[in-house]
């Protein structure tokens, strides 16, 4: 991912069992453990492709935020997010994710992400993303 630092991951992200890791070469990554939970199959044993959309939907998010803005100090919002699923992910393999940032403006960010079990170059599942920042950051008030 672009950024050095993975920041914190959202309460969905953790519910699932998604966190911040970082692949053997020292790259920052998200990792979803594989969990039965997380089935979409059940007489494969296959996860969902929700699950996976939402892995790599975390990752993409982490990679738009932008390098000198602190996990707080700003938000953002998916604008627009391109699964392709090349295969299904194997049955009781962890899933990885990591993404770059190929194109930033002051307002939007734009994100290709890769979900794989053991190399970024065989993914299970990709993605193109857009991602605004600076959106309000408390919820607005009732109608």
């Amino acid at each position: 991912m672009e950024n050095n630092e993975p920041h914190r991951e959202t309460p969905y992200a953790l519910a699932i069992g998604m966190h911040a890791d970082e692949l053997p070469d020292g790259t920052p990554a998200m990792r979803l453990p594989y969990s039965e939970k997380l089935i979409g199959d059940p007489d494969t044993g296959v996860l969902h492709g929700g699950v996976i959309t939402a892995l790599l939907d975390q990752t993409a998010g982490m990679v738009a935020r932008p390098p000198e803005a602190d996990a707080e100090g700003i938000a953002i919002a998916t604008l627009d997010l391109r699964i392709d699923y090349m295969g299904p992910a194997t049955p009781g393999e962890d899933l990885w994710a990591t993404g770059e940032c190929y194109k930033r403006t002051k307002n939007i960010a734009f994100i290709r992400a890769w979900a794989f079990h053991e190399a970024r170059e065989d993914p299970v599942a990709t993605c193109v993303a857009a991602f605004m920042m600076g959106t309000p950051n408390t919820p607005r008030p009732p109608l």
